[in-house]
């Protein structure tokens, strides 16, 4: 999760060497391109619960249909979900009173990110069916090269020829500058790798003896319909929170100008620093929970679940720290290129004050990200997704709405306290629906093998030791393991 964050925070660095209205077009079409696709990723988060649970029951072999289902509901969902918006958004944007030129912008950025979001949406299929599976250090390792790859398109087709002289970066002879078009372009080639390396392994010849994953290609509509009965909820809180997201953006903060977007833009990247890595320890926590719950241990669920909130509450509130104090050098990092130095004094004042309302409450969404992952690994997906949505729409678009309304002379401040009530309400609500414990009455797989529990690890296998073993274990997958070459059910 982290790694995706990166290769976004890299993609708006080099975007603002080229300006304020850039950076403003980057963030508004990114999230609106991604709306639709946040639907399709909260379904597919409930492949990690299908199949981690079966890990825990001792079904290693019912796990690959759940990882083709989501394929095959990416491909549909591509076709007749994201293709479709791409063509839509232009209008959506002027319909929000974006100017001739941002619209020509963001338009054009997120309709790449579109055409591309099949690798994304297939990608994360694949992500959470190794998570699932427990088996992390596959899609830690694609999303490095992912990250690398994407890097060195960016410097390429973001500047051509004229390279980046001030960080020693030199262009492609005869290479046309793309602008933000090409930081689009260059973050679906690396989305392609972080897809390609996971198929292959789960392809190769190791998992395909441990697991069928070669012999379930088909459509299983029954697993799809599992996927669909799950995760819609998931869908829900995930599209909804994005959609939510961008109407506080690019409609209440947009009301106050390219200064007040841009700064807005600025913040949420590092927000993105700081959350994406608790969501990450979120998508361990719906892993390990749905698995010991499978092998039926649901104490050892709580204990996971708290282990990962007190990581993600520790690291979120380190960033929060640095949020305060580094207000003003964060904001600066992303005011560069053509702008007065009347309207960069502007947006880093304005940035810096959104980055203390930021501050107030990283510690509380900690506490909600991995809450809410902790109930889907155990199945309970339509209480928080109907609660998000709620949560959305009265506080952090409702209450932000009134904000602008009703004390106007508060500026782009006004939203983000109705984004702060949000996500501080959020995080209790989730912590409490969990300790409640209601989640120990689901059942999604119904003839567990208890005796699976004394052979599970209490934990992860322990990871490699250096980067070496680390690609033995993909090689071992990839090309198939030598004989007497380890226990085909150690996760």
């Amino acid at each position: 999760m982290t790694s995706y964050t990166v290769m976004g925070f890299i993609d708006a660095v080099m975007v603002a060497r080229i300006g304020p209205l850039e950076v403003a077009a980057q963030g508004n079409g990114g999230i609106w391109s991604f709306s639709p696709i946040a639907f399709v990723f909260g379904v597919l988060t409930v492949v990690n619960t299908f199949v981690a649970q079966n890990v825990g029951a001792g079904h290693r072999d019912r796990t690959a249909k759940y990882a083709w289902a989501g394929i095959w509901l990416s491909i549909i969902a591509w076709l007749f979900l994201l293709l479709p918006w791409a063509l839509l958004l232009p209008e959506v944007f002027r319909a929000a009173g974006h100017g001739p030129e941002l619209v020509e912008l963001e338009s054009g950025y997120a309709q790449i990110l579109l055409l591309g979001g099949v690798l994304l949406v297939t990608g994360k299929a694949m992500s959470h069916w190794f998570f699932g599976y427990q088996r992390p250090r596959v899609i830690t390792i694609s999303a490095i090269l992912a990250n690398v790859v994407n890097i060195v398109a960016n410097a390429i087709l973001i500047f051509g020829e004229a390279g980046i002289p001030e960080l020693g970066i030199p262009g492609i002879p005869g290479t046309p500058a793309l602008g933000l078009a090409g930081a689009a372009i260059g973050t679906v080639i690396g989305t392609a790798v972080e897809l390609l390396v996971p198929l292959m392994v789960f392809l190769g010849p190791g998992l395909a003896r441990e697991a069928d994953t070669r012999a379930n290609w088909r459509p299983d509509f029954r697993a799809m319909r599992d996927l669909l009965r799950l995760g819609w909820p998931a869908a829900l809180q995930f599209g909804n929170e994005m959609i939510c997201w961008g109407i506080f953006v690019t409609i209440l903060i947009g009301r106050f100008g390219t200064e007040h977007l841009t700064a807005a833009w600025a913040v949420i990247r590092y927000m993105h620093l700081s959350f994406m890595p608790a969501v990450g320890f979120s998508v361990a926590t719906t892993s390990l929970v749905g698995k010991w719950i499978g092998a039926g241990r649901p104490d050892l669920a709580v204990n996971r679940a708290r282990i990962a909130l007190g990581l993600a509450v520790g690291y979120m509130s380190v960033c929060a720290i640095g949020f305060l104090v580094f207000r003003g050098s964060l904001v600066g990092v992303f005011v560069d290129g053509d702008v007065t130095e009347e309207s960069k004094a502007a947006i880093l004042s304005i940035g810096g004050t959104m980055l203390i309302w930021a501050a107030v409450f990283q510690t509380m969404d900690a506490v909600g990200i991995v809450y809410s992952g902790a109930l889907r690994g155990a199945g309970d997906t339509v209480w928080p997704g109907v609660v998000t949505a709620i949560l959305g729409w009265a506080l952090l678009v409702g209450l932000g709405a009134a904000m602008v309304e009703f004390f106007p002379g508060l500026s782009s401040m006004g939203p983000w306290i109705g984004a702060t009530a949000y996500i501080l309400v959020y995080g209790v609500v989730m912590g409490v629906r969990f300790e409640r414990g209601r989640w120990r009455q689901i059942r999604l797989v119904t003839d567990e093998r208890p005796e699976i529990a004394i052979h599970l690890p209490l934990g992860p296998a322990a990871p490699a030791m250096d980067a070496a073993s680390s690609y033995r274990d993909m090689a071992d997958d990839t090309i198939g393991k030598p004989p007497g070459g380890g226990d085909a059910g150690n996760p």
